[in-house]
C-alpha cells in the first residue's frame, strides 16, 4: 500500500511539473495575441480597445494563477510554500484590480454605440 501511494505522489508531481510551464505559456500566449489584438484597435481606433486589453489581461492573470497553484504541489519547504503565497496574493489582486477597471469601463465602452443608436432614431412629432 505504502508503495501505491509513493507511485501515485510520483505520477502527480510530474503532472504538476509539465502543467505548470503549460499553463504558464498559455498565459504568455494570451498576453502575446490581447497585445497585438490592441495594437490593431489603436491603428484602427476602437472604442473597445482598453476593454479588450483588461479582458485578456485577466484572462492570462487566470492561467499564471492556476500555474502558482500548481506549483504548490512540488513546493517542498515552507520558503517555497511562502513565495508562492505572496506570488498568489499579489496575482490574485491584480485580477481584482482588473475586474474594477473592467466594471468602470464598460459603460464608457458602449457608450458610443448608445449614442449612434439614439442619433439615428427619429424624433417624434408633438401631438
Amino acid at each position: 500500500m505504502e508503495q501505491f501511494i509513493n507511485t501515485l505522489e510520483h505520477v502527480v508531481e510530474y503532472i504538476a511539473r509539465i502543467g505548470v510551464p503549460l499553463t504558464e505559456i498559455v498565459g504568455i500566449a494570451i498576453v502575446l495575441s490581447t497585445v497585438i489584438r490592441a495594437i490593431i484597435g489603436i491603428t484602427r481606433r476602437s472604442p473597445k480597445v482598453r476593454l479588450r486589453l483588461a479582458y485578456g489581461i485577466l484572462l492570462a492573470l487566470e492561467f499564471k494563477l492556476g500555474g502558482e497553484v500548481l506549483r504548490t504541489v512540488v513546493a517542498r519547504d515552507w520558503n517555497d510554500l511562502l513565495v508562492l503565497g505572496v506570488t498568489i496574493l499579489l496575482r490574485a489582486a491584480l485580477t481584482l484590480l482588473l475586474y474594477w477597471e473592467i466594471k468602470h469601463e464598460e459603460p464608457h465602452a458602449a457608450m458610443p454605440e448608445a449614442i449612434r443608436k439614439l442619433s439615428k432614431e427619429k424624433p417624434q412629432a408633438a401631438s
